[in-house]
């Protein structure tokens, strides 16, 4: 089961407040406990919605928005993708996860789609341009290395 674990921006993150020499140490050994572990596939940390922009959607129409964002809470600050065998064991690591941030932080675990969840509406054209998008975004990550 894939997941994406999600650290929630706070007020600190939003004002671009940058982690501590401990901090950063810290998640960077609990970092190589999940790739040692097979768990982590990526992951990486946000700047501040004030560097960001928002597409708004309404039909044919597209707005951008300027950050920053209201709602801090609701922001992400940084996110992994995570391989797990269940949303138990995925709520186990976040569990022994360093504090993300200064203060009081939350981290939200979601899971991510398969091909099988859009079974109904997959068509055997649609299934194979996802298919080749995957190969390809493979062969870059192959590449990479």
């Amino acid at each position: 089961m894939r997941v994406m674990v999600m650290v929630k921006a706070t007020t600190d993150s939003e004002a671009g407040v940058m982690p501590s020499t401990e901090l950063l140490e810290a998640m960077g050994k609990f970092n190589e406990e999940l790739v040692n572990a097979g768990i982590m596939l990526t992951g990486e940390g946000l700047k501040p919605s004030s560097k960001g922009k928002r597409v708004a959607f309404d039909g044919a129409g597209r707005r951008v928005i300027d950050g920053p964002f209201a709602e801090t809470r609701e922001l992400v600050a940084g996110y992994w993708i995570w391989e797990v065998k269940d949303m138990d064991e995925a709520v186990e690591w976040v569990k022994r996860c360093p504090n993300p941030m200064p203060g009081p932080s939350e981290i939200e675990i979601r899971p991510v789609y398969t091909m099988e969840d859009f079974a109904e509406s997959l068509t055997p054209e649609v299934r194979d341009l996802h298919e080749r998008t995957g190969e390809r975004l493979a062969e870059r990550e192959v590449g990479k290395a």
